[in-house]
């Protein structure tokens, strides 16, 4: 499993390829903007017709992640369906699918603004969750203390690959703040240097840790003379489950 560790607010965490949080110590998964329901909610409200596979398929690669890795919690970031409705629009196997990936674990929904509120939907429906420094939270908070861990902006980054430029998701972080990539499988994104994103960020300190093969870090912004981003360290042997 491909995967870079961070020092992060004094914790040890692994960045997964497939835009996955690990927090090993705490035995913590995190995935942000998983949109499930995505091409039902347009097929609802008459918009384009998507190929309705979608959520098949995010589910799919969570549950490879979860089979691997064997977490007692699993904290999904917000967005996780397209809109309140969409959870009703899930077909019975993808319920069923989703259920039986909560057995036994603590499954927190983080609100987002796509699925505000509590759904009818086992787990526990939270605002936001700070578990030791770190906080857990659908959209970067001005002013937050470091620590904060977030979604919602979708964060992509463009880059060179065979002559051409092409847009990858995207990790962002400067040392304080970690914005997640969207996990769902119809998402786009948001530049990670757009001003959305880059009002958060320390710029000299920021930076982009791609997702795929390979993944790979680069400065977001501009780097000052002398300026030098914060170290990342190599990720930890990531245990698969017995």
């Amino acid at each position: 499993m491909n995967a870079h560790g961070i020092d992060f607010a004094g914790s040890a965490l692994t960045l997964l390829s497939s835009g996955l949080l690990w927090w090993e110590a705490e035995r913590t998964l995190c995935a942000s903007d998983l949109h499930l329901g995505k091409s039902e909610r347009h097929a609802r409200r008459g918009g384009s017709l998507l190929p309705p596979y979608e959520t098949g398929d995010t589910l799919q690669r969570l549950d490879a992640a979860i089979t691997a890795l064997g977490p007692a919690r699993v904290i999904c970031l917000g967005d996780s369906f397209d809109d309140a409705a969409a959870l009703g629009g899930l077909a019975e196997e993808e319920r069923l699918w989703l259920l039986r990936l909560m057995a036994g674990r603590d499954w927190v929904w983080i609100e987002g603004n796509h699925d505000p509120g509590p759904l009818d939907v086992d787990g526990r429906h939270l605002a936001e969750l700070t578990l030791g420094p770190l906080t857990f939270r659908h959209i970067a908070e001005d002013g937050a203390s470091p620590g904060e861990i977030s979604g919602h902006w979708h964060p992509k980054i463009a880059v060179n690959a065979r002559g051409s430029r092409v847009a990858r998701p995207c990790f962002v972080t400067d040392g304080s703040r970690l914005i997640m990539p969207a996990f769902g499988t119809y998402t786009g994104g948001l530049f990670a240097d757009a001003p959305p994103v880059g009002r958060l960020m320390e710029r000299s300190r920021t930076l982009a840790i791609l997702t795929g093969e390979p993944m790979a870090r680069l400065p977001v912004f501009s780097m000052p003379k002398g300026k030098r981003p914060g170290a990342m360290r190599a990720p930890p042997r990531l245990r698969r489950r017995a």
